[in-house]
């Protein structure tokens, strides 16, 4: 009999690449693979050997995606490829052949399912994660791990990446978890990439010039020193150069037959201007018999639409748009406009998407070029550059296997980034891969009815995150070594023979400390790690934000060593302060976050020691050293050494931590469910069984409004509307004020309020990150919805489409979950559910 994946490779119609057959080779021996690849290498082909080896033998096989729009289009995509009958797919929106030999799920489907029932995957022999850098996703990657960590022994795994620069960490924690582990990678593009630079000038010309950042020379990459010319033309104040606007970068590209492009704009209504605009522009980029076939797959793809939603939908404006071969794409838009732009796309129809940067995972819609309007992002507290790694990812679609000889990553000319940035970030590569992985309230009630307590925390310990910080434990003894070595020295260097050191630095501080008001002052931003010297804040800290100061002196946003959050003043900062180094913050910025303080801390760690430093003059006080030549620098060293001592204690607190971490985060949420009746000991009670079934951010909030009766005794709709509550986040900071249609409403969202209030007071007493606060905003959308109202009648709200259809699913998954977990509401949650789940909410399919 023939060897499966020798049979599937006779099947594929070119020669594949070394890395692809390396790894069909290797899960051919039984082993799971990490494949580490840049977007459109062919990393998809290894999961279907995989998958051709695993049906062969008689086994299942799960692909699972981060998106329900990704797991749909590989649905169809193994659909064509092994037939209706042999396919299902699994996204809680949709359940199709759930007996299927090769499942489509989204990531979370299947860990809930390892959770509820293991026995299910008993015949189940290959899970492949596409998209597998998406653990580090804050709000759902722990998913990932637990899928790997808890997945039966028998299973093999292939995990399918972009490219991350700690690939071998990564693979060692799978072969850690899973057995035999193969890494391959490769950092071949099969369609070689050009880092492009366009600006416009402002002379009499107005040229606008595309220049390629790099240059072939001796067989290496370096600067275009043409580019580099036209950029040192600009001297001082003067700007020759100007960011070109978006009509002309398409003109240009169209003439350069650099189309199709995917334009990036890092913001919704940025994206539907551009779009409106190019096409008031007159700009055509389609002839009369491709509009035809636009307008028919429209047609087609939305018909299932009533006319009045796509009156308010704005369908007239989005096809005529389409049919000039123009479209945005973002998450405002409902899922049927946004798949019809991805198949016009593929197709090669629509020529220019306008897109934010939720476009660069997953959905397969290569283009000949990537343009990226800026490289400054803002991420909703401030601007922030994009990492290598964001940028590598927005760019990987440049470049059509088979089509173009290359692709090409545009970024335009901005005045207020320096091009060396821009090249910098444009040749840096990858980005590290960072688990997100923490334990919640459902988790630690599913490990409890799973494992014993040993074993639990047996399980917390093989995390990833855990993983990572192993090797940071397993390095702090040699850092402890290294620093007794660096005290010691500091110490003979803090000696003098005149008198003590310590007196000395205390009188050179008492007598009205000078301020640092320069130099420093220009290199605080975010990320600088300061280490203050003397006075009542001294210590080590990590700048987060500059603040504004009605008295005129700068203020900072800082982290201190010990994890508190505050602020310091200007003045605080003495003339014996220095900058010690600089780190890249966490992203979202969210410092009142324990997950990202926890990462700032990790980073702070790591940077060391900085000797340079500006002393007071010692000679201005009264004191036997003061006399000493070299003063100065028994001051620096004495300081030095303090600044050991304090890191010393650092390390000393680590390595006693070793065991804390998740582990001691796990007994927290232990024992706050304990105190809250969720959990007699070991053994879970009702309550706890009950919380198992609740997948959702506001997991123990959720379960204790229901323990209350606080979803008791309501109408469908009624339930519907105050179910929202946990499902709505605003996109600011700002709460959302109630407006509840009856005061029976408005009564139980107060009670779900003071809730709120007591299980925040409850974790603090824990020291468990505090549980993130209901919203009603989308309260009164979801009541009359529910109630029957046309999309077209309900208010605004200043709500996209796409967002009201986002929320309204994610309702209907929460609805569903109480419906199947809670047995007093099964039939008030189904017609709950059956309320919101119509029309334009429904109207999900799969292409």
């Amino acid at each position: 009999m023939m060897d499966p994946i020798e049979e599937f490779w006779r099947e594929v119609e070119f020669e594949p690449d070394p890395f692809q057959r390396e790894a069909a080779e290797a899960i051919g021996q039984g082993s799971s693979v990490v494949v580490t690849a840049p977007t459109g290498a062919g990393k998809t082909l290894v999961a279907e050997a995989a998958i051709n080896r695993c049906l062969a033998r008689g086994m299942d096989a799960f692909y699972t995606t981060p998106l329900k729009a990704l797991s749909n289009q590989k649905f169809s995509d193994f659909v064509r490829s092994y037939g209706e009958e042999r396919v299902g797919l699994l996204t809680g929106d949709n359940v199709i052949n759930p007996g299927a030999d090769l499942k489509v799920a989204t990531l979370e489907v299947l860990r809930n399912m390892i959770y509820a029932d293991p026995g299910q995957l008993e015949n189940v022999g290959l899970v492949v994660l596409d998209e597998a850098h998406y653990l580090q996703d804050r709000s759902r990657g722990a998913a990932w791990e637990e899928v790997i960590i808890h997945c039966p022994a028998h299973v093999q795994f292939v995990c399918l990446s972009a490219t991350i620069s700690n690939n071998h960490e990564f693979a060692d924690w799978v072969r850690e978890r899973r057995g035999p582990t193969r890494l391959i990678t490769t950092t071949h593009r099969p369609v070689p990439l050009e880092p492009m630079y366009m600006l416009k000038d402002k002379t009499g010309s107005r040229t606008l010039h595309l220049q390629p950042m790099f240059i072939q020379r001796e067989g290496r990459r370096r600067p275009n020193p043409r580019l580099e010319h036209m950029l040192g033309l600009e001297r001082g104040r003067t700007r020759r150069f100007k960011t070109p606007n978006r009509v002309e970068v398409v003109e240009r590209l169209d003439v350069e037959k650099m189309l199709p492009a995917i334009y990036f704009v890092f913001s919704r209504a940025g994206c539907d201007t551009a779009s409106r605009r190019l096409v008031e522009s007159g700009v055509q980029l389609t002839n009369q018999d491709e509009r035809g076939r636009i307008r028919d797959i429209a047609e087609d793809r939305t018909s299932h639409l009533a006319d009045p939603d796509l009156g308010v939908l704005g369908y007239d404006l989005w096809l005529t748009g389409l049919e000039a071969g123009v479209a945005a794409h973002h998450a405002g838009l409902i899922p049927a406009f946004k798949e019809t732009v991805e198949e016009l796309f593929g197709l090669g129809l629509v020529r220019v998407v306008f897109a934010t940067e939720t476009l660069s995972l997953g959905i397969n819609m290569p283009a000949r070029s990537v343009v990226i309007e800026s490289l400054s992002k803002f991420n909703g507290e401030s601007h922030e550059m994009l990492r290598p790694g964001d940028f590598t990812q927005l760019t990987g679609r440049a470049g059509r296997r088979g089509i173009d000889v290359e692709g090409f990553g545009i970024v335009l000319h901005s005045p207020y980034v320096r091009f060396d940035n821009v090249r910098e970030i444009a040749s840096a590569g990858a980005h590290e891969l960072t688990s997100s992985f923490r334990p919640t309230y459902n988790m630690a009630a599913n490990l409890m009815a799973t494992y014993s307590r040993d074993q639990a925390e047996t399980v917390l310990e093989a995390s990833f995150a855990a993983f990572q910080h192993e090797g940071e434990f397993l390095d702090t003894e040699a850092r402890i070594d290294s620093l007794y070595a660096q005290l010691a020295d500091a110490e003979a260097r803090a000696r003098c023979e005149l008198g003590d050191v310590e007196e000395f630095q205390a009188e050179v501080e008492s007598v009205g400390p000078s301020r640092r008001q320069d130099g420093i002052k220009s290199v605080l931003g975010p990320g600088a790690i300061v280490d203050v010297v003397g006075g009542p804040r001294d210590g080590r800290y990590a700048v987060l934000r500059r603040l504004s100061s009605k008295s005129g002196g700068a203020r900072y946003l800082v982290l201190s060593t010990s994890g508190k959050v505050s602020t310091i003043g200007y003045r605080q900062i003495t003339d014996a302060s220095t900058v010690a180094g600089s780190i890249e913050l966490p992203r979202p910025f969210e410092p009142r976050d324990r997950r990202f303080v926890q990462d700032t801390l990790r980073k702070m760690r790591r940077v060391g020691d900085r000797r340079e430093e500006r002393v007071p003059r010692p000679n201005t006080v009264s004191h036997p050293v003061a006399s000493c030549p070299d003063s100065a620098e028994h001051l620096t060293a004495l300081r030095e050494a303090n600044r050991i001592r304090r890191r010393l204690e650092q390390h000393r607190n680590l390595m006693r931590e070793s065991g804390h971490g998740l582990v001691e985060e796990f007994r927290s949420i232990h024992s706050l469910l304990e105190d809250l009746d969720y959990a007699d000991g070991w053994e879970l009670r009702p309550r706890g069984q009950r919380l198992r079934r609740i997948y959702n951010e506001l997991d123990l909030l959720i379960a204790e409004t229901i323990e209350r009766g606080l979803l008791y005794d309501l109408g469908a709709v009624e339930l519907a509307a105050i179910a929202s509550v946990f499902v709505y986040e605003p996109r600011t900071d700002q709460e959302s004020a109630p407006d509840w249609p009856s005061e029976d409403l408005q009564e139980r969202w107060q009670s779900i309020t003071d809730l709120w209030q007591e299980l925040v007071t409850v974790e603090e007493s824990h020291r468990l990150s505090p549980t993130r606060r209901p919203d009603p905003g989308f309260g009164t959308l979801a009541y009359l919805w529910a109630k029957g109202s046309t999309f077209e009648d309900l208010p605004a709200h200043g709500m996209a489409a796409g967002d009201f259809v986002r929320v309204s699913r994610q309702l209907v998954d929460l609805l569903r979950q109480i419906r199947e977990g809670i047995t007093e509401l099964r039939d008030e949650a189904g017609a709950a559910l059956q309320a919101i789940d119509r029309g334009v909410v429904a109207a999900q399919g799969v292409m």
